[in-house]
């Protein structure tokens, strides 16, 4: 998808974070924008910016786990816009600790959204993408969608069943015209966490560190959307996340003895 004027794109989680900014840059380049999110007052805000920029916002409150609702979404997108051109999977959330800590609720509620998530949008909404010529597919994965980290089994499981399902889909959907980009980024100064399932000091350091060293969402988005623009299956975000995708490429068990050795001197990223 080299041209994203006219064009048509659903973003899930769009209300914050790398959502929202994919969204109003989206605009900027002429597209309009189904915005999907639970905080129905979030993308409603990001809706009127995006009006603000002579483009057209339709907002849909929905829960990507819900699959009844999910659904639903295509009529909705449809009824507001005539077509789909245009998925990005965004919607993400965090659970901390190690995999013994961590409740079968707090997997089933990881699980349903970073991975059930990105199944609902693409199995739903593909049927209308395969009508729109150079359709593409963004899938949200993470820099742990590449290395397994302490602290964050249920993240990591969720971001590299996302990567294999990406990594197939670009496969079976080349010769359809329809393009699948996985995007894996390292620190994204997001809202994932602070809404994440954890112990409150760790949450609370995890934020603070973020807010002063991670990547601003805007610079994200821009590196995402030229990555769509080229056709390119995987992008790899943030200098932390290439080197981690450099060592585990290079030496797998030394890059996961170091992972280990910087998990417990600074606890878990996500």
């Amino acid at each position: 998808m080299r041209d994203f004027r006219d064009r048509v794109a659903v973003v899930t989680g769009a209300a914050s974070g790398i959502g929202r900014a994919l969204s109003l840059a989206l605009a900027r380049r002429g597209a309009d924008l189904a915005l999907l999110d639970v905080n129905e007052a979030g993308a409603a805000e990001v809706a009127r910016q995006i009006e603000a920029l002579g483009r057209k916002a339709s907002v849909h409150v929905a829960d990507v786990a819900d699959r009844a609702r999910m659904a639903e979404l295509p009529d909705e997108v449809l009824a507001a816009h005539g077509r789909i051109s245009l998925l990005v999977n965004n919607a993400g959330v965090s659970v901390g600790g190690t995999f013994e800590e961590q409740s079968l609720a707090d997997l089933d509620w990881i699980v349903g959204i970073n991975f059930w998530g990105v199944v609902h949008g693409c199995k739903f909404l593909l049927p209308h993408l395969r009508k729109e010529p150079g359709a593409h597919i963004v899938n949200l994965s993470s820099m742990f969608g590449l290395v397994g980290f302490p602290g964050q089994s249920s993240y990591c499981a969720t971001k590299f069943a996302v990567r294999g399902l990406s990594e197939a889909l670009w496969t079976e959907l080349r010769d359809a015209g329809i393009g699948v980009t996985c995007v894996h980024p390292g620190g994204i100064r997001t809202e994932i966490v602070r809404s994440a399932r954890m112990n409150q000091d760790v949450r609370a350091q995890m934020a603070e560190r973020f807010e002063r060293l991670a990547m601003l969402p805007e610079e994200a988005a821009e590196q995402i959307l030229r990555a769509v623009a080229r056709g390119r299956m995987k992008v790899v975000i943030c200098r932390e996340a290439r080197v981690t995708d450099w060592l585990k490429r290079l030496a797998p068990s030394a890059s996961q003895r170091l992972l280990a050795a910087i998990s417990r001197r600074m606890g878990p990223i996500s």
